[in-house]
């Protein structure tokens, strides 16, 4: 997949780089040149976490702090960032060595939710705090309106064993269907099936239990959702 130009990207994260490099730093897996965003993902997935956490205390005063804090860790984890990176189609910007592009390290959610940290990262020194701070509301705050903030503590397949337990429905069954990438940075495919509601969904993560969970969360949102 090739390059498309990072205009458009800064464009959709509504901030315009002073030091383009950083941006191009952020967007380079570490298979394509020495130069690459490991060192900008640590710092993005710091700042990331103090920006929610300052939003969410802010937002929701209601909350405890274990509520807090069991937000803030969805919010924060992969299955996040990979949506939020699939919202900017950042795969497209990505710059990945030739292995990676053929094994469709583009759509690795891993290598998503470390990009998308190393963005956060890159504006933060590009100009400060403040400016990362609305490049990560930008993105979230569209995020928490289209989801259901009581139950996102809760990962997907407790709220889908929740769910079908209440209705006295027997529980899913979860099965690998495929692999993609080496064994030390694989990316798994897994199905969720519900026989008796003749539902089948499948879900991608960089581990069989991250898998699972977003095959479940695509069944959970279709047994939830508003006919």
């Amino acid at each position: 997949m090739p390059n498309k130009q990072s205009s458009t990207l800064c464009r959709q994260l509504g901030h315009v780089f002073a030091q383009p490099q950083l941006l191009q730093r952020a967007l380079t897996h570490r298979s394509y040149a020495p130069e690459h965003n490991e060192r900008l993902e640590f710092l993005g997935d710091s700042v990331l976490g103090c920006i929610v956490a300052k939003y969410l205390y802010a937002a929701y005063p209601q909350l405890s702090e274990g509520e807090l804090s069991r937000l803030r860790s969805n919010l924060v984890k992969e299955e996040t960032l990979v949506v939020l990176a699939q919202q900017l189609d950042l795969g497209g910007y990505l710059k990945l060595g030739e292995g990676e592009l053929k094994s469709g390290g583009f759509r690795r959610p891993s290598i998503l939710a470390d990009a998308m940290e190393a963005i956060f990262g890159a504006v933060l020194l590009d100009s400060g705090f403040a400016d990362a701070e609305k490049v990560v509301l930008n993105l979230l705050v569209p995020y928490l309106a289209q989801v259901d903030v009581q139950t996102l503590g809760k990962d997907a397949k407790t709220l889908l064993q929740e769910y079908l337990q209440g209705k006295h429905i027997p529980l899913p069954a979860y099965s690998i269907v495929a692999t993609q990438g080496e064994a030390h940075a694989q990316s798994f495919q897994v199905e969720c099936v519900i026989p008796s509601l003749k539902i089948s969904t499948r879900g991608a993560g960089s581990s069989r239990r991250n898998a699972e969970q977003q095959a479940a969360q695509a069944a959970y949102q279709q047994l939830t959702k508003t006919p």
